[in-house]
């Protein structure tokens, strides 16, 4: 069997057990997805959390915190970071006890290519978010069978039909939060007294690189500080990109 193949095999196993695991434990409560998902790929690769430690970060931390705190939590470094946030990583990371933080970076010689000074953001931002988000995100799942993620179904209207468990090529994506709403989200953090990133006070809803993020004002959408002014809603590394880039690797 060729590689081509296997890659395919890999890919329709993982669908199949994402719908699997969607209609038998798709209405669970986030914690309990954590738990199971901890368990039933621990021998298969195992599972990683994904994290921008940005607005809403705190309360998926929090959960697989309470599942295990040695499971890898991997935070993509772009390398346009606002300081408020490599802070918070590293203080919340304390906080919860999180052992195992893993810090991805970009390919050096991808941004020796395409980005030497620093400003490819302001020319094409899908190009940067690729470089320095999506590659590295793909590198940072590679390792395991399957990843959460904090995305929430009222976020975005691409999200609102999200499942739980989805497959995005061989590997199966975990959505704990999707049913959660801000509401959710904001009495979990009060209830556990959980640390906020301090760029929320000054109105940053949906943090992401410097560069390409604004405050917002009070009722405008969270997410309209993210490439305001532009068509653009998303980096990539939740998008058909992101698969694009897991098969290559793979």
């Amino acid at each position: 069997m060729d590689e081509k193949q296997k890659l395919r095999n890999a890919e329709a196993l993982a669908a199949e057990e994402a719908a699997r695991l969607e209609a038998a434990y798709g209405e669970l409560e986030a914690g309990d997805v954590i738990r199971l998902s901890a368990e039933r790929f621990a021998a298969d690769g195992g599972v990683a959390t994904v994290s921008s430690f940005g607005a809403d970060s705190a309360v998926l931390l929090h959960l697989v915190s309470q599942v295990d705190p040695s499971l890898p939590v991997a935070f993509l470094d772009t390398g346009h970071h606002f300081g408020e946030t490599l802070e918070y990583r590293d203080q919340l990371a304390a906080d919860l006890g999180l052992e195992n933080l893993v810090i991805v970076h970009p390919e050096e010689a991808a941004l020796e290519r395409h980005d030497p000074d620093n400003l490819l953001y302001k020319v094409d931002t899908d190009l940067c978010c690729e470089i320095r988000k999506v590659e590295p995100m793909a590198r940072a799942v590679e390792p395991y069978a399957a990843w959460f993620t904090g995305r929430k179904r009222h976020q975005a209207q691409t999200r609102a039909q999200m499942p739980v468990f989805e497959a995005v090529g061989p590997r199966i994506r975990i959505n704990p939060l999707a049913r959660w709403t801000t509401q959710d989200q904001a009495d979990y953090m009060r209830a556990h007294g959980l640390r906020k990133n301090p760029l929320v006070q000054f109105g940053y809803l949906s943090i992401g690189c410097f560069p390409c993020t604004q405050p917002v004002k009070p009722g405008e959408d969270p997410r309209s500080g993210r490439w305001a002014g532009q068509a653009k809603t998303e980096c990539g590394i939740h998008l058909p990109q992101l698969e694009r880039s897991l098969t290559s690797a793979a």
